[in-house]
């Protein structure tokens, strides 16, 4: 279905399922749309034990269209994530390596749609379009001005066991596209949460997100009505129109490419375990120096206390 959003005409990505269609350019290199199911939201897959639409998060009792946090249980909880114009609070801490998850109200609140405390969970609200980059495949470009701290989109797509995401890895092909990205939360010293999405045959648009050592994106993990946490991109600095947006694999944000971190022995000996047999794939962002621009792309982040661990398992 040809749709014409900001001046612009197209295919509808999303096939009417967002608020706003996603366009997809059509070019002589990539003359046919990429074959998956789309889909706005997580979707249960194998080996996970938890439906992400099951509802699982209590709710706030507040009577007011939108929440205060002297009387809000969600927000004396978790905090304010966002100020009275959704946008996201405390950007400084993607640059420190920690992070804390969000929490947003839901189904079983009280308070209104309107409410300041629900943004991921409103869904798309950008145009944004899908085209052919020169060297990169696919990739997203904003088609409107996107201030800091906005909400994006989301990397939606199944969610998987650990097992299961690691059978998906070691049966690619060579060439093939890995989508597969990871989050582990900790809750203290002896509580972690591992959560595999993988958007390859049911996804979104963040499935066409290209990787930058510099990106003009991050990702947070955010919890709306499930314990299943979504994997929602925000603007991490004001994006131009037709700006492809972009964001690190690895789970960092900063002005300097990132680094291999890993905080303890136990963790080390976790992540040579689950990488044996994972090959490296050279890096084509463009944002590191000439001479550099094939540098290993495989990549760790360990987070600290109610931080989350973000890691791609293969870069695309």
């Amino acid at each position: 279905m040809t749709v014409a959003v900001g001046g612009r005409r197209g295919v509808d990505l999303s096939n009417g399922l967002e608020n706003i269609p996603v366009l997809i350019e059509r070019s002589p290199d990539e003359p046919t749309c990429p074959e998956f199911q789309y889909s706005p939201d997580n979707v249960q897959g194998p080996g996970c034990t938890v439906d992400p639409s099951e509802i699982t998060v209590p709710g706030c009792s507040c009577i007011t269209q939108s929440c205060f946090t002297e009387s809000c249980s969600c927000l004396q909880a978790h905090g304010r994530a966002y100020n009275n114009t959704r946008i996201l609070l405390d950007l400084h801490k993607t640059n420190t390596g920690y992070c804390s998850p969000v929490f947003e109200c839901n189904a079983l609140c009280s308070c209104g749609d309107t409410c300041s405390n629900r943004v991921v969970q409103r869904g798309l609200r950008l145009r944004l379009e899908v085209f052919s980059t020169w060297n990169r495949g696919w990739g997203v470009r904003t088609l409107e001005p996107i201030k800091c701290g906005k909400f994006v989109c989301e990397y939606a797509g199944e969610v998987i066991g650990f097992e299961e995401a690691r059978r998906r890895q070691l049966a690619q092909m060579t060439g093939q596209n890995n989508y597969i990205i990871a989050v582990r939360e900790h809750a203290g010293t002896d509580s972690v949460t591992e959560t595999f999405v993988d958007p390859a045959v049911v996804g979104n648009v963040g499935r066409f997100l290209n990787h930058s050592c510099l990106p003009n994106l991050f990702m947070l993990p955010v919890r709306v009505h499930s314990v299943v946490p979504r994997l929602a991109l925000f603007a991490g600095r004001d994006i131009d129109v037709l700006e492809e947006l972009t964001f690190d694999y690895s789970g960092g944000y900063s002005n300097q490419p990132s680094v291999e971190l890993l905080s303890t022995r136990s963790d080390a000996a976790i992540q040579a375990s689950r990488t044996d047999g994972l090959q490296r794939k050279a890096c084509h962002c463009g944002s590191v120096p000439l001479g550099l621009q094939s540098h290993s792309c495989h990549l760790v982040l360990e987070h600290g206390y109610l931080g989350f661990f973000l890691w791609a398992l293969l870069c695309t």
